[in-house]
């Protein structure tokens, strides 16, 4: 199929001989003599380019190009024109032409530049798709309430452009919930730079956050780009921020408050503009009360709060997550995924998963590899534990096969307070709240724990 490409002209000359060469070159040719006529065949032609005439009578070419990226953006428009100057073509540009040529046509100018505009077009579709399948690959996986009122928060929160501090034990997916919202922001086209706070070590984040200029220190042999300046225009996920030092929490609240700052060794003061999310596996509030967290930094970065919630309180959740971490493992081995029976979820579905999403991953990637045949049961579930509820047994049965009540009313209290703490973001006062006591009570209970 060739490419269509729509002249819009009102000087019968130009667009018979313009459309003369471009059937010669292998394109389809469809002409328009005026703007209206122009947005009426893109209306039901949708051409993939526009050469358009700045000068015409009625709407002229600029307005009409207005209204071509108004109603269909990715078309590209070449804009023609027998009295060019700088102030059109700034103009044209700012409003999405993709070039500008000037009367008389060089044929060999009007070739090239349509095979560039092309080329552009097929680039931005391969990027569309190519981010359309990120958001698919990065989705949240499950209908649970509580995972359905997480893909609202995201969804809601993604295009603000404010920042967002994620809670929530290892494995849940906080890294997931932060792809999540950058794909579905308006910096998705630029970079997502991942800071792992716990990995790095107290002498290097300096360094891997702000950048280094050469000699700056022993082994410093090259200027080194800081991750703050690599997210310019995008957004920086400081994962498990919790723990930092102090020291180094300071000088990077003073960079979120200013964007700016200086490479270690360097004095010139570079500007950026970031969007910061944040992670934490850590109770916040607990960390600012024992003094390991400073309290002003908190408040920076929790302007969006968004609390991850623990597998073991979605479990209804299980059976979609397996099927997917089947159907990718298939994939990945160019196989037709194994299926699952009912009493084989069942026994996933009693475990606590201490290790969360990433602990459930793990296994069902183990027994897409180990099973030999194509059914996964229940004989082919490993021991998942003794620890807690990882016995295998669903909560309900640990209760009331307790023989004293005064073990089972502490066993429900115990359990009642840790899913309200992880509910409210593991905060103390709403977690008081939301359950009729008083914060004392609260953390009387969890000293004993």
């Amino acid at each position: 199929m060739f490419p269509s490409i729509l002249i819009v002209d009102d000087e019968p000359s130009i667009v018979q001989s313009l459309a003369g060469l471009l059937i010669d070159e292998g394109f389809e040719v469809i002409t328009a003599s005026n703007g209206y006529e122009a947005l009426k065949v893109i209306d039901t032609e949708s051409p993939d380019l526009v050469l358009l005439d700045v000068w015409m009578p009625g709407i002229d070419g600029i307005d009409t190009l207005k209204e071509i990226k108004k109603s269909s953006p990715f078309i590209q428009v070449i804009i023609i024109t027998g009295h060019g100057t700088i102030e059109t073509a700034v103009k044209a540009t700012k409003l999405g032409a993709y070039d500008f040529i000037e009367k008389p046509l060089s044929i060999d100018k009007v070739i090239v530049a349509i095979n560039n505009a092309l080329n552009f077009r097929r680039l931005e579709e391969e990027n569309r798709y190519l981010r359309k399948k990120t958001i698919e690959k990065h989705s949240i996986t499950g209908n649970s309430p509580t995972t359905m009122e997480l893909k609202k928060q995201v969804a809601i929160a993604a295009p603000k452009d404010s920042w967002i501090m994620i809670t929530g034990e290892n494995g849940t997916g906080k890294e997931l919930v932060a792809r999540t919202i950058h794909q579905l922001s308006a910096r998705s086209d630029q970079p997502l730079v991942d800071v792992n706070c716990a990995a790095i070590p107290e002498d290097l984040i300096e360094s891997e956050l702000f950048g280094h200029e050469k000699g700056a220190f022993t082994g410093a042999t090259t200027k080194k780009r800081g991750k703050f300046e690599m997210a310019n225009k995008g957004t920086l996920f400081l994962d498990e921020i919790a723990d930092m030092s102090l020291k180094t929490q300071g000088k990077i609240l003073r960079a979120l408050q200013e964007q700016q700052f200086q490479r270690l060794g360097g004095s010139r003061t570079i500007s950026v503009d970031v969007r910061v999310i944040a992670a934490s596996n850590k109770d916040l509030s607990r960390e600012i009360e024992s003094g390991r967290f400073r309290e002003d930094l908190y408040y920076r970065l929790n302007v969006i709060p968004i609390s991850v919630t623990p597998l073991r309180n979605r479990t209804e959740d299980i059976p979609l997550l397996v099927e997917t971490f089947l159907e990718e493992s298939a994939r990945s081995d160019s196989n037709s995924p194994k299926t699952i029976t009912d009493k084989a979820l069942a026994k996933i579905q009693g475990y606590a998963w201490p290790g969360n999403v990433r602990e459930l991953k793990n296994l069902v990637e183990r027994l897409a590899i180990m099973v030999e045949g194509d059914v996964i049961d229940v004989g082919d579930i490993p021991d998942l534990g003794t620890d807690g509820e990882a016995a295998g047994q669903p909560l309900e049965h640990r209760l009331f096969t307790m023989d004293r009540l005064k073990d089972a009313k502490k066993f429900f209290e115990g359990e009642f307070i840790r899913r309200k703490l992880e509910e409210q973001g593991h905060n103390i006062t709403k977690t008081a709240e939301s359950m009729g006591v008083a914060r004392s009570y609260l953390h009387k209970k969890l000293k004993e724990k």
